[in-house]
């Protein structure tokens, strides 16, 4: 008799959420770190950081809350602040065409640096642009 999982288990098998494939909450606070670090070091992510007051400490945490119940993990923002409300959370910073895509390009780095997988990269870079694009407000 073979131990080795059918075609029906295979199919009914539970799908791992973006939060597990990442790692769990340490590989989502791995990957926020990486972002916020590179948006501080990257003179290419200049207009992006300008964005963001002197200190990125509130931002990490915050993303990295937002990020995993997003992903399919614990609701640590909502358990704090309640709904996300993104586009109205952010319209108080100018974010246009170009922040949008640094913000983007810079989670595509961090994304790749900390080692996401190819498809769940393309997937999240999908989905982040979408978010991204929404949140332009000038």
């Amino acid at each position: 008799m073979s131990t080795a999982p059918s075609e029906a288990d295979a199919a009914t098998a539970p799908v791992a959420s973006p939060f597990e494939q990442l790692g769990g909450e340490g590989g989502v606070r791995a990957l926020v770190e990486r972002f916020y670090d590179l948006m501080d070091l990257e003179p290419g992510y200049a207009e992006l950081r300008a964005t963001h007051g002197s200190t990125l400490d509130s931002a990490r945490d915050k993303l990295f809350w937002f990020l995993c119940g997003w992903l399919g993990g614990p609701d640590h923002y909502q358990s704090r602040f309640g709904h996300p409300r993104l586009r109205a959370r952010h319209l108080p910073f100018a974010i246009g065409i170009l922040e949008r895509d640094q913000w983007v390009a810079c989670m595509d780095q961090a994304m790749g640096e900390v080692g996401v997988p190819q498809a769940l990269r393309e997937r999240l870079n999908e989905s982040f642009m979408g978010t991204a694009d929404w949140m332009r407000n000038r």
